[in-house]
């Protein structure tokens, strides 16, 4: 079947825990932006609004800095997963998920509560990132 629609299935699998980190990137940007309107709600502050309580200003920023994130992790999460492996892209990603889940958690807290989570997730896409231009480094150099 997987050869009718024009896909390698060895392919596809070969990547199942980077796009396993992907999905669940996705989703905690999704859980992240629920909790937006949950803050909404509680506070009573209707969109478009976006000031005038503070808990619903840090669910905002919680959200916005999630979504400032994506294009920073996902490229390098891909990049890392194709010049190293799967299963550590898919273990980086877990950490960022993590991080991301404890800075939104920790910022509707309060402001200094999203620190931890903050070091956590920078760090995962630190080593992403760094672990992606390594592999494409040695590639180019034929180290590889």
């Amino acid at each position: 079947a997987d050869r009718d629609l024009g896909r390698d299935a060895s392919m596809i699998e070969s990547y199942s825990w980077t796009a396993l980190a992907t999905l669940g990137a996705i989703l905690t940007y999704l859980f992240i932006g629920f909790g937006v309107s949950a803050a909404r709600r509680r506070h009573g502050l209707p969109p478009p609004a976006m000031h005038g309580n503070e808990a619903v200003e840090r669910h905002l920023r919680a959200h916005g800095n999630t979504l400032e994130w994506l294009p920073i992790f996902l490229p390098s999460l891909w990049l890392f997963a194709l010049y190293w492996n799967d299963v550590w892209a898919g273990a980086l990603g877990a950490v960022w998920i993590v991080g991301r889940i404890l800075y939104a958690v920790g910022y509707a807290r309060s402001a200094a509560g999203r620190a931890p989570g903050f070091f956590i997730q920078a760090l995962a896409s630190l080593a992403l990132i760094v672990g992606a231009a390594w592999g494409a480094i040695e590639t180019l150099t034929g180290a590889r």
